[in-house]
Parts: C-alpha cells; sequence; structure tokens
C-alpha cells in the first residue's frame, strides 16, 4: 500500500524558507519515477489549491501566488519530493499537503502545518 509521509513544517519569520519533504513508501523506486507529484496547500476557512506539481518529463507547474520564489523536485531513487519556498509571507501560512496520482489513482499524505508569523 502506497503511504505518503511530509515531514519539514515549520513556524517561520516573514522573509523565512521552508524546506517540505515528502517520502512515498510501499512502491518501487521505479515505479516511482511514473508517478505524478504534487504539493497542496490549505489555509483554515479556505479551499485546498495546488501550489506545485511535478510530472513526467513536463515542466514543473507552480501556481502563480508562489512563482519565482519555489522549486519542486524528486529523487526518485529515494522515492522523495521536495519543495523548497523562501520569501514567505503569512499568506503561506497553511497545512501542506504531498499528493500522488497514478491511473487515476489518487494518494494523500497527512499533511505538515507551516506558519509564517512575525
Amino acid at each position: 500500500q502506497v503511504q505518503l509521509v511530509e515531514s519539514g513544517g515549520v513556524t517561520v519569520q516573514p522573509g523565512g524558507t521552508l524546506s517540505l519533504s515528502c517520502k512515498v513508501s510501499g512502491v518501487s523506486s521505479t515505479l516511482f519515477s511514473h508517478f505524478n507529484m504534487a504539493w497542496y496547500r490549505q489555509s483554515p476557512g479556505k479551499q485546498r489549491e495546488l501550489v506545485a506539481s511535478i510530472m513526467g518529463d513536463f515542466k514543473p507547474y507552480y501556481a502563480d501566488s508562489v512563482k519565482d520564489r519555489s522549486t519542486i523536485s524528486r529523487d526518485n531513487a529515494n522515492k522523495e519530493v521536495r519543495l523548497q519556498m523562501n520569501s514567505l509571507k503569512p499568506d503561506d501560512t497553511a497545512v501542506y499537503f504531498c499528493w500522488r496520482n497514478w491511473a487515476s489513482d489518487v494518494v494523500w499524505g497527512q499533511g505538515t502545518q507551516v506558519t509564517v508569523s512575525s
């Protein structure tokens, strides 16, 4: 059974940096390399939104709100997806979720809290 486990949630001041990790278990690294992976986030009272995605050989996608200050990357050998974001703002406060889609089978991680506050 595929499991996604996020880590790296932080409380940081505005202007700070986050580095999140999503480790995938229950599959081989070969199969993992075919997964479409993404990071979503959800703030209290708001809908869950796509932050960044990395799919196959396509160029990574970034939401306008985080473009130019975020990087999504994957390490297929270690079955890991990372999200780095700098110049953090209070609006970046949310629970960040890792997401996997493969053959229309979607799996979510449990989420990790990021709080940006002075």
